[in-house]
């Protein structure tokens, strides 16, 4: 069968098994086109332009085609919602099931392989596809309540974690003392900059501290460093490791969206297990900020219960510079300090100290460095133990952030922070940023 664009976008509209037909059709035109063209980075104006073209007239019938069948597409996935695969587990078996729906294996693997100025952008395939999900109400919030469950990672270490009651996972230890889960960011070569290692073992670690029957407390730090400029002092958090994006290290659906979907949504929400929350509505977060917590690091603190903070600290989401979208943060920073300060923090790059007035919006305490902040630490935490902590934080939640309006964001951002990691800004200046200290 084939059909000429416009026309295959007219199909996608059709019955599943001609749309099926038709979106493979021009999925195998386009892949032509580009299997003609160099690498993009070697691509004259004029081989750019029609690589575009290519994807642009695929990427409509993508589009046109998950709008249109998206209920039946996620059915088969999931045999009628009776599974729950997590995120990639979905979009290999979606590339296996709807040839041309989302780019398959061997081509994600070439595509990871590459700096991120040599990609092709087949991650932009998977946001129409997630994002396609998401915008589903029944189906959005079941691959939400797919990506709230335990890892098998989380669950092969549990009974080792519960019987020792701490685990080293490589960037991240977990420690249980006295009810409290004491969950160490010790990324000490990169200040805590976050890659894919990293969100994997954060995810374990918060599933590992969520599962713990003995845990009613959580509290986030992060660990002393071994970086020149910071030797031996601890750090919160630098955000995305922006030499690992220039190497084409960062995905969208393994890193971008699991880190979302995944450990930071069950900060907010818990763990969900097929008969309820698990976690009964999650467990009460503090976070503790040494030095500064830019980015990412910021963005865990609006899913936080208490932050507390050294003097010296700052808050930053440069994400507009980096030329990114900082995950959540456009949902959560106005509710926390309203449209204009939001705007100034993340459109403009405004750093915030924590002694600002600005800042309280976001900090609950303030403390001297070292000594002082660590004593506050166990204060802070036992206020957060009492009886009914959990079910209010859970109303809490239910008002300020309903799962509807988390899915309806994410399905938006699947595509734009896809769009983003190809814009020629990123590509241009990724290579340039370091570290920000």
């Amino acid at each position: 069968m084939s059909t000429a664009p416009g026309n295959a976008l007219l199909t996608a509209d059709a019955d599943l098994a001609t749309a099926r037909h038709a979106l493979a059709d021009a999925a195998q035109r386009a892949a032509a086109v580009l299997r003609r063209l160099p690498q993009p980075s070697d691509r004259s104006p004029e081989q750019r332009a029609a690589g575009a073209a290519a994807h642009a007239d695929v990427r409509a019938i993508r589009v046109r085609f998950m709008r249109r069948h998206g209920p039946a597409v996620y059915a088969e996935l999931t045999d009628g919602l009776a599974r729950q695969p997590r995120l990639a587990e979905l979009c290999t078996a979606a590339a296996t099931a709807f040839p041309g729906l989302v780019p398959d294996e061997p081509t994600m693997a070439v595509e990871r392989a590459r700096p991120q100025a040599d990609k092709e952008g087949w991650e932009i395939d998977q946001g129409i596809f997630v994002s396609g999900v998401l915008r589903l109400p029944e189906e959005g919030v079941h691959l939400l309540d797919a990506m709230l469950r335990p890892t098998p990672r989380a669950l092969r270490l549990l009974d080792g974690y519960l019987d020792g009651g701490e685990i080293d996972l490589g960037s991240v230890r977990l420690r249980r003392h006295d009810g409290t889960a004491h969950l160490t960011m010790c990324r000490d070569d990169c200040l805590n900059a976050e890659d894919n290692r990293q969100v994997d073992d954060m995810e374990t670690a918060v599933d590992l501290a969520l599962l713990d029957p003995a845990v009613e407390v959580c509290v986030l730090r992060g660990g002393p460093m071994t970086h020149p400029r910071h030797r031996g002092r601890r750090v919160f958090s630098a955000g995305i490791n922006l030499k690992a994006l220039h190497a084409g290290e960062i995905g969208l659906v393994d890193f971008l969206l699991r880190r979302e979907l995944g450990y930071v949504h069950k900060l907010a929400r818990g763990l969900r297990e097929a008969d309820g929350w698990s976690s009964g509505g999650g467990k009460p977060w503090l976070a503790v900020v040494d030095g500064f917590a830019i980015g990412g690091g910021a963005q865990l603190l609006l899913v936080a219960d208490q932050v507390i903070a050294a003097s010296d600290a700052y808050l930053s989401l440069p994400a507009a510079q980096e030329g990114i979208v900082p995950g959540a943060a456009n949902l959560r920073l106005t509710r926390y300090a309203g449209a204009r300060l939001a705007r100034q923090v993340i459109l403009l790059g405004r750093r915030l100290r924590v002694t600002e007035p600005e800042a309280r919006l976001f900090v609950d305490e303030v403390h001297e460095p070292g000594e002082a902040l660590d004593a506050a630490v166990r204060p802070a935490a036992e206020r957060l133990r009492g009886e009914a902590v959990v079910a209010n934080r859970r109303m809490l939640l239910a008002a300020e952030e309903p799962v509807d309006a988390v899915r309806g964001y994410l399905a938006e951002f699947a595509v734009q922070q896809a769009l983003r990691l190809y814009g020629g800004d990123v590509v241009g200046k990724v290579g340039r940023f370091t570290v920000r200290e």
